[in-house]
């Protein structure tokens, strides 16, 4: 990746929706350009998706937890897979330290939360959880690109 990819990638984020010809415009190359780099992008696996950015609030998802889980020896895979499919949870990472992983979720209510902690995260190898409830989310953007 050099600058122009970078330009290119900083205009997407910034609105997915923007014609190739105005990132072209905005960043002084040809259209063909950014449609060929964006190409490469996309073959490279470095664009994976589009999509939109939602304000999960707005559609009623008040409550953001964030949960850390320890899974039995040997089964931290399985369950992050497993974890990885229920629809509120937005991501599920592996970590080190003294829990295996942790999963970010948004829910409509508490109900909702207390259900998915003690039902959902009842899996087979889930030994131990620990939730933590955001109190006011100051940022929350996966979109950045080092630049």
């Amino acid at each position: 990746m050099d600058k122009t990819d970078v330009k290119i990638l900083e205009k997407m984020l910034s609105d997915a929706r923007m014609s190739y010809r105005k990132i072209a415009e905005e960043i002084g190359v040809s259209p063909p350009t950014v449609l060929a780099r964006v190409e490469k992008l996309e073959k490279e696996g470095i664009v994976k998706s589009y999509s939109a950015l939602l304000d999960h609030e707005k559609l009623g998802y008040d409550l953001t937890a964030i949960i850390d889980i320890t899974a039995a020896k040997g089964k931290i895979i399985e369950i992050e897979k497993q974890i990885a499919k229920f629809p509120n949870v937005c991501a599920v990472y592996d970590i080190t330290g003294l829990t295996d992983m942790t999963v970010i979720a948004k829910f409509r209510n508490r109900k909702e939360l207390s259900n998915f902690v003690k039902k959902d995260l009842s899996l087979q190898y889930v030994e131990r959880t620990n939730t933590h409830v955001v109190l006011i989310t100051v940022k929350e953007d996966f979109r950045f690109v080092e630049s």
